[in-house]
């Protein structure tokens, strides 16, 4: 089975789907790899390693002659009709939110895994790029905002005085928020953290930060596999009450809540970052569904009053490298997953490939995405 790997195109990105130690894991197996000239040089990941691998550097078109064809983004039109009917297509597409690239797949008579619907499973996780992305970007949300903030993070002794540790809140202690917890523990910042799920109050303390608890009779906000969900209008409006004076204290606050295919849950409203000094910064890592600052911009850092809303979309680029490597294990865990005896099987009787199968030979599987159509 040919394996296509299309070179990233969209501005700002330098990962690459797929890495050179996959291409020599996969190929004992049986599958052959097809990438375009540079398609990894921007991940540190020249043509020698992937043909040393194992790999051929050819045409875009003869990539789009393969069997299965990855991406780390969604296609672009091009791409899409390039395409050939029965391929499958593998990428982070939002479905709901990119429907018009969904009714082009299905035009093609494609099928098409979106890696956002992985089902959040423990069998899964070795599979879950959204994972394994989300890591990277609460390790780099922290660098990024000690960079921004005109303070030391630590706490010093020092001759001319004693200079205080820099305050970090960190919103949402899912993948990202713990890892932006451990990271800003590391750089000595006093570190505060909130969740909806009160089951994560015990992993928090245990990096070291205060979790801060908002007071509920019911499971709000307690999803699946132990991932947040969308929490009622009530919760909201004790969690803002809550939010507020921790906000206002924050030099760093770090929000984590990104639900796919879905808007992002607005946490921090104007009003609340007008409380915070100048200074002070919020990294918004929701940015990419609109952000759960109210004065968040996409990719844009915005100046209000002296306080920094940093909205980069995908700080996993920013370490191309290891993101790259991270996602293309990922991928690597779905093909093995696919993978059987008589070779690459959709089993669609297995949860794993039911869930991010969203359109197969052109069919439109997945419900909600269905309905948006």
């Amino acid at each position: 089975m040919k394996i296509g790997i299309l070179k990233e195109h969209k501005s700002g990105e330098k990962r690459v789907a797929i890495v050179p130690s996959t291409v020599s894991a996969l190929s004992k197996k049986g599958y052959e790899f097809f990438l375009v000239s540079d398609s990894g040089l921007l991940s540190n990941y020249s043509d020698d390693d992937y043909k040393e691998a194992g790999a051929k550097i050819v045409s875009q078109n003869e990539v789009f002659d393969c069997d299965i064809v990855c991406k780390v983004n969604a296609p672009s039109d091009e791409e899409v009709s390039l395409l050939k009917s029965g391929t499958l297509f593998i990428s982070l597409l939002q479905t709901i939110k990119e429907i018009d690239c969904v009714k082009k797949l299905a035009d093609k008579k494609v099928s098409a895994f979106s890696l956002n619907l992985l089902p959040r499973t423990t069998l899964a996780q070795k599979m879950d790029v959204l994972s394994s992305q989300a890591n990277i970007a609460g390790y780099k949300a922290v660098l990024i905002g000690s960079n921004h903030i005109g303070k030391y993070m630590p706490l010093l002794m020092t001759a001319a005085g004693t200079i205080s540790p820099a305050r970090t809140l960190v919103i949402g202690a899912g993948v990202a928020g713990l890892q932006a917890i451990a990271t800003a523990k590391r750089l000595g910042s006093q570190v505060e953290a909130f969740d909806v799920r009160p089951e994560v109050k015990e992993q928090v303390e245990s990096l070291g930060a205060k979790f801060i608890e908002v007071e509920s009779d019911s499971d709000d906000g307690v999803g699946s596999g132990g991932y947040a969900s969308e929490t009622s209008d009530e919760y909201k409006a004790k969690q803002q009450e809550l939010m507020k004076e921790r906000v206002g204290k924050s030099d760093i606050v770090i929000t984590t809540a990104l639900i796919p295919n879905r808007p992002a849950p607005m946490l921090i409203p104007k009003s609340m970052v007008e409380t915070m000094a100048p200074g002070s910064v919020i990294m918004d890592l929701a940015s990419e569904n609109g952000g759960n600052c109210e004065l968040t911009q996409e990719n844009e850092i915005v100046n209000h009053n002296g306080v920094l809303i940093d909205g980069n979309s995908n700080l996993p680029s920013t370490m191309a490298y290891h993101s790259s490597q991270l996602f293309s294990k990922n991928i690597e865990a779905i093909i093995d997953h696919c993978h059987s005896e008589e070779g690459f099987k959709l089993d669609k009787e297995d949860e794993i490939i039911d869930g991010m199968l969203f359109i197969e030979n052109g069919e439109v599987r997945h419900q909600p995405t269905k309905e948006s159509m």
